[in-house]
């Protein structure tokens, strides 16, 4: 991408497609929000195995992605005045050439999916892949998803104490400072000795490691409460698992923020599970971030 001043920018995948839509608009609010620049990104790709005997072909090809982006800053401009627009046009996968362009970025705004993939498909490649190898947080949204603006704006966070949902606290608190809402922080307990079959943990004090995990909750918001004293913060410690309670919690909130894997997911996983469902089955944007 070209010099930005040292600004990061805000990046945003566009491909034209409904959840494509979606993605410029929150992108350029949040660009707005941060005084950053927005980028709009889209990757051409010659999509059979052969290569074209004519170099004319390839050019068409990439030229139909300058018409796709073309109509994004059209777009974008139609939405706000003001904002610095820049294009990022390259060959490749969706996700690589995101990826790529996510390096210098302060943020990726994706939508859940693309023109490819089949009708009903919930999330595509490029909205599981980018945030599980970037180092940047990245916003997934659904194009049936209401517009953020509303009354009573809430972000909700999952904390669980992990290095990534550390990194979910700071973008939530942030994000709700901006945009003059409120913090919803979760944390999800589970007791283990309750657990069916051979998952179930015996012999096991479940007041103590409950009121611990609690205690730990606690601990892990207190610097960003006293760090944003102007944002109201509730709390919400629930005997739930996880994957229900953080996608429950999210009903009404303008974004869900949850770090890219917490305590006990496999080391192989660059996505947790329950970031996984989230980005499936969240009733609200979803933001995921990396830890520091």
């Amino acid at each position: 991408m070209d010099d930005l001043d040292g600004r990061r920018p805000v990046v945003v995948g566009y491909d034209g497609s409904p959840g494509a839509e979606q993605a410029l608009r929150w992108g350029a609010e949040e660009a707005q929000l941060r005084d950053l620049p927005l980028v709009l990104c889209h990757a051409w790709h010659w999509p059979y195995p052969f290569h074209p005997l004519a170099r004319e072909i390839l050019d068409q090809v990439e030229n139909v992605g300058a018409t796709v982006l073309a109509a994004g800053v059209d777009r974008v401009h139609e939405l706000t005045e003001g904002l610095e627009v820049r294009t990022h046009l390259a060959k490749g996968t969706s996700a690589a050439v995101i990826l790529e362009a996510a390096q210098d970025a302060e943020l990726v705004v994706l939508g859940s999916r693309g023109h490819g993939g089949f009708e009903d498909l919930q999330v595509g490649s490029g909205a599981m892949q980018v945030p599980a190898h970037t180092d940047r947080p990245v916003i997934v949204v659904r194009p049936t998803l209401p517009p953020t603006r509303q009354n009573g704006v809430r972000v909700t966070v999952g904390v669980d104490g992990s290095p990534a949902s550390q990194a979910a606290l700071a973008f939530a608190f942030a994000e709700a400072e901006l945009r003059g809402g409120s913090v919803t922080a979760l944390c999800a307990w589970w007791d283990t000795s309750a657990l069916p079959g051979p998952n179930r943990l015996p012999f096991t004090d479940t007041e103590t490691m409950r009121y611990a995990a609690k205690e730990r909750f606690e601990e892990c918001l207190q610097p960003w409460t006293t760090r944003y004293p102007e944002v109201a913060v509730t709390t919400e410690f629930m005997n739930e698992r996880p994957q229900r309670a953080v996608n429950e919690m999210a009903r009404g909130a303008v974004l869900l923020v949850l770090g890219s894997r917490g305590v006990g997911s496999v080391p192989a996983n660059r996505l947790g599970p329950v970031t996984q469902a989230a980005l499936f089955a969240a009733p609200c944007p979803v933001a995921v971030t990396p830890p520091r």
